[in-house]
Parts: structure tokens; sequence; C-alpha cells
């Protein structure tokens, strides 16, 4: 006797569902039966909505936070203040301080950290970039370093505070007020708020 399973369409949709960061073998079956059978799924909009995002949402050219065709909005918005850079990992570390309030200047994503076990390479960050903002600013700039404080993060950070020694910046690295290990994305606000006030001269 044959062992019944899922239809092949249902199968390919829970193989694309596990793909997903965090979503493991039943969480995927849930999800994939949750959007065929329950009156509130609305799996078209889903679809149109990746669609979408994924044809009009890029990277920002200058500091690496999402963009779309019209432009960026923590670039564009003449509020901020031009002498402080805050450099982040990834473009979704910018979230957790923006809804801190804590800072208020521009931002630079690196777009990942430095790590020699997944072959993550100086190379492979966008550390040009930021020389460049850099050197471009009429005046002295604050960069503040607010990488995680894992090994990766703090090896990222030296990194940066020895390239950037002698340049048309101070640098500052924000309060270990996160916890060892961990990433902003895990952060509380408080936390955020406290280690970003709490920051330090690098040298």
């Amino acid at each position: 006797m044959t062992r019944a399973d899922f239809p092949e369409p249902v199968k390919l949709l829970v193989a694309e569902l596990k793909r997903l960061p965090g979503i493991g073998p039943r969480s995927a079956e849930r999800i994939a039966v949750w959007l065929l059978q329950s009156p509130k799924a609305d799996p078209t909009a889903l679809a149109g909505a990746l669609q979408n995002a994924k044809e009009t949402i890029r990277p920002c050219p200058a500091c690496g936070f999402f963009a779309t065709e019209t432009g960026c909005g923590i670039c564009d918005d003449p509020k901020r203040d031009d002498r402080m850079i805050c450099v982040v990992e990834q473009a979704t570390d910018v979230l957790p301080l923006e809804r801190s309030g804590a800072f208020r200047g521009r931002y630079h994503c690196l777009g990942g950290k430095l790590s020699p076990l997944d072959r993550v390479s100086p190379d492979d960050l966008r550390i040009a970039p930021l020389i460049r903002r850099i050197e471009a600013a009429p005046t002295e700039i604050e960069v503040v370093l607010a990488l995680g404080s894992d090994v990766e993060g703090e090896a990222t950070a030296h990194y940066l505070a020895e390239l950037l020694r002698g340049r048309n910046c101070r640098l500052t690295r924000i309060a270990q007020g996160l916890p060892a290990g961990g990433g902003l994305e895990h952060a509380d606000e408080l936390t955020l708020m406290r280690a970003m006030q709490g920051r330090r001269n690098v040298f």
C-alpha cells in the first residue's frame, strides 16, 4: 500500500518555505497548509508583494540601506546630522537603532562582517565606499562603530579602527551594553539607547 503524502505542488511549496531562515520542516508544512486552506490567507497577494519587493527594492548605493527607485529615506532626509556616520553590519541593524531614537545621523551598512571561516574578507564588505564618504566630508566627522560584540564583530571593528586611523574622522565604538555574542537585532530599544549614549573613543 502506497503511503499518502502531499501532492507534488504542495511538496514544492513546502520545500521553498523550508529555505527561509528559521523555518523547519514542520513549520513549513503548517504554513503551506494555512496558505492553501485558511479563508484569511491570500496567497496571490503574498506572491504579488514578494514579486513587487524583489523588483523595486535595492541597496542604497550611498549607505547600503533598503531603497527604491525614488531614493533612500535616510540619505534623502535633510534633517539628519551629516557630521556623524553610524557603521553597522547589515541593513536590518539600522531599524533597531532608529526605533531607539538614540541616533539621528547617517548610516553605512557594511553588508556583513569579517569572517575567515565563512571566507568573508575586507574586499567582500562595503569598506571602500565608507572611506570615500569620510574623505568627501567637508569637516571632521564622527564614525560610530555599531557592530556586534561577537568575535567577528570585534575583529571587524578593530580592522576598521586601524584602517581609518588618521583620516578625516573621530572614531567611537558603542558601549558594550549589548549581550556578549549577540547582534543588534536581538537587543531591546533601551539597551541600544544606553549603548549609543555610552559610546567611547576608539583611540
